[in-house]
């Protein structure tokens, strides 16, 4: 199991019952002691559970911790996320080569821990560090051809007849100025630009004219794991909602142009792998031209959104943050879309070339 060992569960721990519990019900595994190997995944308050004897495993998400005396909150919170699996599930995400984990239950009186099936593979963090430092582009083509073929078969399996409701989206990019100009990451200047910049979008047709779909929510590498081939594993669903779907495919492309700019500080060398997303994506959809029009005149308010939402965090510096910010301006002030930004027209592009010892990785 990927992180950190942090010792064993003692048997007089509340969770043991829990867990013994999932063992028993969700595994059959035959009734007797069990003993669990503990270990630290990323993530907030994420642990890994092994049992010797089977091997088995089960991760746990705390959410006490992080609502603190709020614990209706958490409860809530949990057992939202909870349902949500249940419902993507529903839609035939289960096995290969697309996977939403299973959940086994939450209980509210352990620190409102929500315990779900363990799944492994590679984050998508790891094919862009490959690429950004050791020039492994094909082996992030080849994860993105995975994520855009998940995406795409979630988004085109859960459309409904619901236009989009674009004011929901502006309302969290107010949230978000607002918590960089409380944050000093902004000025009051910038913040009225940001302002204005999202009326421009509001105006725009464009924008709400799309059927809602279910999103992921929190799009970002570390929430896809991937396996052989195109086997893709969604985990992290508590943001998920109905929305538009280039909410989820420009918080992809935000990321790619993020961890590209902090890597190699150009964010051009995020352009290629940018381009190869939107097309492989939209290769999925009915008219995959007309698709790609449109997802890409709206893209740039979500990618724009998602470098603002980046620069909130602490661990970002105010000098790069002010890059994310400037970036994001470029993006949201875009007059047309953004393919010409991102290598040309749709008939104009080639697919780059894989290896074999890639595509079978």
């Amino acid at each position: 199991m990927n992180g950190d060992y942090v010792g064993h569960l003692s048997a007089d721990d509340p969770l043991y019952d829990f867990l013994t519990k999932i063992l028993w019900d969700w595994m059959y595994l035959r009734r007797g002691a069990a003993g669990f190997r503990v270990f630290r995944l990323n993530g907030h308050k994420v642990y890994g559970y092994e049992e010797k004897r089977s091997c088995v495993r089960i991760v746990c998400k705390f959410y006490g911790p992080r609502f603190g005396s709020d614990s209706g909150l958490a409860a809530i919170v949990a057992q939202q996320e909870s349902d949500n699996l249940q419902i993507l599930r529903g839609y035939n995400l289960i096995g290969s080569p697309h996977h939403v984990v299973r959940p086994f239950g939450v209980r509210p009186d352990i620190s409102c821990v929500l315990a779900v099936e363990y799944c492994s593979g590679e984050e998508l963090t790891r094919a862009i560090e490959r690429a950004a430092h050791y020039h492994d582009d094909a082996y992030l083509f080849w994860r993105l051809k995975a994520l855009a073929y998940y995406l795409a078969t979630q988004h085109n399996r859960t459309t409904n007849g619901d236009e989009i409701d674009f004011g929901v989206e502006c309302d969290y990019f107010d949230a978000v100025v607002q918590t960089l100009l409380a944050g000093n990451r902004i000025g009051r200047s910038d913040a009225d630009e940001f302002c204005w910049l999202r009326d421009l979008w509001r105006d725009r047709p464009r924008m709400w004219q799309d059927r809602q779909v279910w999103l992921h929510g929190d799009a970002t590498p570390g929430n896809f794991l991937f396996g052989d081939g195109l086997q893709v594993g969604a985990i992290d669903l508590e943001r998920m909602r109905r929305g538009d779907r280039a909410f989820d495919v420009g918080r992809v492309a935000g990321e790619l142009q993020h961890a590209f700019m902090i890597a190699t500080t150009r964010k051009s060398r995020a352009e290629p792998f940018i381009s190869y997303f939107f097309r492989e994506y939209c290769s999925h959809l009915a008219d995959s031209r007309a698709a790609f029009n449109s997802i890409t005149a709206r893209t740039p308010f979500y990618m724009g959104l998602n470098l603002l939402r980046i620069a909130r965090n602490d661990y970002i510096t105010d000098a790069y943050g002010q890059r994310l910010v400037r970036q994001a301006k470029r993006l949201l002030a875009y007059k047309s879309d953004i393919r010409d930004a991102v290598s040309g027209s749709f008939l104009a592009w080639r697919r780059p070339r894989l290896r074999r010892s890639v595509r079978e990785s």
